[in-house]
């Protein structure tokens, strides 16, 4: 039996600029701090700029604790940062991508768009899939909280 991916696709606007939100993602040894279900974020490797391309995660997930290394595409950055799963235990298949515009709703803010599709290794019940799908977009909510406090 194989897994489909779960997608989903949230957007929001921030009240702060592009590069302060976008500041904020880059720096990822902080995530702890702000996403809740990230437990820890190590950063292996890094590009010419500084910037992290291949990052270990531990994060809570459906109940235990799931390990997965995401490697980092910043051809589109400063507008957009996507990234690919490398390696997991209880994921097969991680893309996702922030995507960084000025805001057309909030003055000198910043509208984000953040995708995401996950594939887990083991299929799971659809009610479970849904509440997993509703953490994983607080991620934006979060993201947001920080920009704002930062900005």
């Amino acid at each position: 039996m194989t897994s489909m991916a779960e997608a989903a696709t949230q957007s929001t606007s921030i009240a702060a600029t592009p590069e302060s939100v976008r500041a904020v993602v880059l720096d990822i040894e902080r995530y702890p701090e702000w996403a809740k279900d990230v437990k820890s974020a190590v950063v292996l490797e890094r590009d010419d700029a500084g910037r992290p391309l291949e990052v270990e995660f531990r994060a809570s997930a459906i109940g235990r604790s799931a390990h997965y290394t995401l490697r980092y595409d910043w051809s589109g950055d400063p507008e957009r940062v996507a990234w690919k799963l490398v390696k997991g235990d209880i994921v097969q298949a991680i893309d996702g991508s922030y995507l960084f515009t000025p805001s057309t709703t909030v003055e000198g803010g910043t509208d984000v768009v953040y995708d995401l599709a996950i594939e887990l290794v083991m299929p799971l019940p659809g009610f479970v899939k849904r509440r997993a799908e509703v953490r994983i977009l607080n991620t934006l909510r979060e993201l947001k909280v920080r920009a704002e406090e930062q900005a």
